[in-house]
């Protein structure tokens, strides 16, 4: 009887660490995300969202749906021993670290957008990501000086020549910094020679510090800060080949053409009129200024379907409510860089809280007032058990958007005035294989507590 009533639910978070938990046959989203939160010790995860895999692509979860809706018949068929899996991924993308209020949940996003840029395809941003590599050493190593001077405390012998080749060849490894093709463009004494002196130049930036910048930094790579998914341009294609990405300013859309990705058009927010969805099939109607067609592209699924215009119309959502948050802390960024306000980051991040909270950046992004209206057609096959869904929906995004609040005085900064805070990805095939391989550990580990063979 008990196996019937719960399930074993897995939980595989960014750094690689995954949760269990236990949980009603008819539990929801929200039930497995209240044991996450637990787990991490914080009140709200703002950008992180819990996913399933289908078709090698994240579908994020309706946290008010039940589970049993994405695992299907499977669910119905669990047991104790077998957990079903789901992710912790990143949702929405930010400008600023400075917008993740807590330091647990700015750590796991930075953690997953370190993955995303080792697996960046961006050959024309081949100066930013050796920029990238040296913030990353800078929060994970710290000071290049004091790494050195750990490194000589282990020799017993060895004169300056060979503690100046240590220091700059071997307190890292290329592959984890930075992503394939570049160590083949470069080699990898290349990489082990000059990546070590941008890594210098950060020396006195604390490792938060370094995060921020990493996350800010990061924001500027074409393909790192997206979540995208697969679409045909035509119906009967047998192979995807248009990539749309959900970014932070709006929809980018490439297309690979001979094994690379060209990106065909960027879309900001204000540049989309309409979104629709007719079961499997994605239209993007742009404004008329543009003088664009209306681009048409198929998903594997009208589930597909489903859930991508979710996670555009809540990322649109999340756009318009940070925006006002977003311009204050460029406004401080910018005026500590003229020394005009050095102490703006010495404060407590209490009123940064209240702050973002009035924008409702912390609150439930599904009670946003957008013009989503949906009309759905329910069919019901005899022999199955669960409801499938063909729907005809249309996204209308707000072209009148608030109007922006600008700060002419930095004396009006005064709620922020005392601060302190402490491929595109198509992925490869090997990437997967890495998933599917974690994926098996976890089953295999459960396997053997419990003393179950999983042939």
């Amino acid at each position: 009887m008990r196996t019937r009533q719960e399930r074993q639910v897995c939980v595989l978070l960014p750094n690689k660490q995954h949760l269990d938990c236990t949980v009603r046959v008819r539990a929801r989203g929200h039930e497995v995300l209240n044991s996450v939160l637990k787990h991490l010790g914080v009140s709200e995860l703002q950008v992180f969202g819990l996913a399933v895999l289908r078709d090698n692509e994240y579908l994020f979860l309706d946290s008010e749906q039940k589970l049993s809706k994405y695992f299907g018949k499977r669910w119905n068929r669990g047991s104790l021993t077998v957990p079903f899996i789901l992710f912790l991924r990143v949702r929405y993308y930010v400008e600023s670290g400075l917008l993740i209020l807590s330091s647990k949940v700015q750590q796991l996003y930075y953690t997953e957008l370190r993955q995303k840029v080792l697996h960046s395809q961006s050959c024309h941003q081949e100066a930013l990501l050796f920029q990238l590599a040296a913030s990353a050493l800078q929060a994970e190593v710290g000071d290049l000086e004091q790494r050195a001077e750990r490194n000589n405390e282990e020799e017993e012998e060895g004169g300056e020549e060979k503690r100046q080749e240590r220091k700059h060849r071997h307190y890292f490894l290329p592959e984890d910094y930075f992503p394939s093709w570049l160590i083949k463009r470069r080699g990898r004494d290349f990489l082990l020679q000059h990546c070590p002196v941008l890594h210098g130049e950060l020396r006195g930036v604390t490792r938060s510090q370094a995060v921020l910048q990493f996350i800010k930094e990061a924001s500027s790579l074409q393909d790192g800060p997206v979540t995208f998914y697969r679409m045909r341009q035509e119906k009967k294609e047998l192979r995807s080949s248009i990539l749309l990405g959900v970014a932070i300013k709006g929809v980018h859309i490439y297309q690979e053409v001979g094994g690379k990705q060209c990106q065909l058009y960027v879309f900001s927010w204000t540049d989309i009129e309409r979104l629709t969805f007719q079961g499997s099939r994605f239209e993007i109607a742009a404004v008329g200024s543009l003088c664009l067609p209306k681009l048409g592209y198929y998903t594997p699924s009208a589930t597909h379907s489903k859930h991508i215009l979710r996670h555009l119309s809540e990322s649109h959502r999340f756009h318009i409510i940070t925006r006002d948050a977003v311009g204050y802390i460029q406004q401080l960024e910018d005026m500590q860089a003229s020394q005009f306000y050095k102490e703006a980051y010495i404060c407590d991040t209490t009123r940064l809280a209240h702050r973002l909270q009035s924008n409702s950046l912390t609150s439930s992004i599904s009670d946003c007032s957008v013009a989503l209206e949906t009309t759905t057609v329910w069919s019901k096959e005899e022999e199955e058990e669960e409801e499938e869904e063909e729907e005809v929906t249309e996204y209308e995004l707000c072209v009148d958007e608030p109007e922006e609040l600008f700060v002419d005085s930095p004396a009006e900064l005064s709620w922020l005035a005392e601060l302190s805070v402490d491929g595109p990805l198509v992925l490869p095939s090997s990437y997967w294989a890495a998933v599917t391989m974690e994926m098996k550990q976890v089953l295999k580990s459960r396997a053997d507590d419990e003393g179950v063979s999983m042939d």
